[in-house]
């Protein structure tokens, strides 16, 4: 069954929903950049009552590409 972000997250009308994605070019890579960001004093400073979205409606997963549409970036896998 397929369900909408807006329904997923129990979204308002006066309300945005955003879909970003990040590509890693491996899980090692991942998990290097995870740590970097883990390690960045601005996010140990940042007031949690002052973050611009609610981190408890966040939903978020981990595919593997099936086909490839488009070329890769050069320098990109």
């Amino acid at each position: 069954m397929t369900v909408p972000f807006p329904h997923l997250i129990n979204s308002t009308p006066d309300e945005t929903v955003v879909l970003a994605w990040i590509v890693f070019k491996s899980r090692a890579h991942r998990d290097e950049v995870n740590a970097k960001v883990m390690k960045d004093p601005r996010l140990a400073a940042m007031d949690p009552n002052a973050m611009p979205l609610d981190c408890k409606r966040m939903a978020y997963g981990g595919f593997e590409v099936l086909v490839e549409a488009f070329a890769p970036a050069p320098g990109r896998l």
